[in-house]
């Protein structure tokens, strides 16, 4: 039953992994040093998605499943079991991920823009009259 729970909890913490993943880059909207988690869960998405690298949440997963006498995972991993032909349809995969670059790429612009601004209100206000 434990390691049951414990695969189930881990699914959870991949779901939330993969929100963050497409819109964490908000966050730095408001908490602007929480850009460089952004970045290092990206540059993971990028890298899983150019090269057949096993997610370590993914094999977690799995050895919990495995240990409880359930299945693991489908071959393709986390998106292909959770994701795929459940939240949209398989044939769709490159127009999500597409989606989710430009909802990256639109957070990041956000936050290059507040930062800017940020940085030339201060100078405003700590520039000599």
């Amino acid at each position: 039953m434990g390691y049951r729970i414990a695969g189930q909890a881990v699914m959870v913490v991949h779901f939330a992994v993969l929100i963050y993943l497409a819109v964490g880059g908000f966050l730095a909207w408001r908490w602007p040093k929480a850009w460089f988690a952004h970045l290092a869960m990206a540059c993971w998405g990028l890298l899983a998605i150019a090269f057949p690298v096993v997610c370590p949440l993914t094999h977690l997963e799995n050895e919990f499943r495995a240990k409880a006498g359930e299945a693991g995972l489908n071959p393709g991993g986390f998106i292909d079991t959770y994701i795929e032909n459940v939240v949209y349809p398989e044939d769709s995969t490159v127009l999500v991920r597409w989606l989710v670059v430009a909802v990256v790429a639109v957070s990041w612009a956000g936050t290059l823009h507040l930062v800017l601004r940020r940085r030339r209100a201060r100078e405003h206000v700590t520039a000599p009259s």
